[in-house]
């Protein structure tokens, strides 16, 4: 159990590390990194989630369940407040997700050249009051993307385990030329609402650096 003052702010433990004062619900260390670039120390519980959306379920409905789906699984490991989440990168209102293989990869990216998308990421906070979530959605533009940068993009390993093929965050960066929306919600968490769920749930920001 995290060790926490009165006004929710993270104490160190006996590592000299910042205790957790929030378990995020996913392995993804891009999320963790996200929370520590805000100040927020986490312990981490990787939960297994059944991911295939619902037959007609559209995208903003299926990373919420998500998001509160994984924050759910992970409530009875912990004495700490929850964050769940899921990212989706939606294309003409087919979610995309993880490629299966080097024509997968291949064939989202091809269909992504050139055009707009949205990537929606939910996020859910179970703690003292109750369960609140969110959904933000960010129009990514994509250039034109050659047949070769999307083999050579493959081979460096960095799509294999990313939703739609690619990370903004990542070597995929000179593909993006623009946004429209939340850079950090495409990377995997929306800081600017996720500071707000957390705020609702007792946890404090910037806790690991005051």
């Amino acid at each position: 159990m995290a060790a926490k003052d009165d006004a929710g702010m993270s104490q160190q433990g006996s590592n000299g590390q910042p205790s957790p004062v929030l378990c995020l619900a996913s392995a993804s260390p891009r999320r963790r990194a996200l929370l520590d670039s805000i100040g927020v120390p986490v312990e981490v519980v990787a939960t297994n989630v059944d991911e295939t959306p619902l037959p007609g379920e559209r995208a903003a409905a299926y990373v919420e369940r998500l998001a509160r789906a994984k924050a759910s699984a992970a409530v009875s490991h912990t004495t700490l407040p929850v964050l769940g989440s899921d990212t989706a990168v939606v294309l003409d209102g087919r979610i995309l997700g993880k490629p299966l293989d080097e024509a997968d990869a291949h064939a989202m990216l091809a269909a992504l050249s050139g055009r707009s998308h949205e990537v929606l990421t939910g996020v859910a906070v179970i703690g003292p009051r109750g369960a609140c979530a969110c959904m933000v959605t960010t129009t990514v533009h994509m250039r034109v993307i050659e047949e070769d940068e999307i083999r050579r993009y493959w081979r460096t390993g960095e799509p294999q385990d990313k939703a739609g093929g690619y990370a903004i965050q990542g070597l995929a960066s000179v593909f993006v030329e623009r946004i429209h929306g939340s850079h950090s919600a495409v990377v995997g968490l929306p800081l600017f609402e996720t500071a707000q769920l957390l705020s609702k749930q007792g946890v404090s920001v910037w806790s690991a650096r005051l």
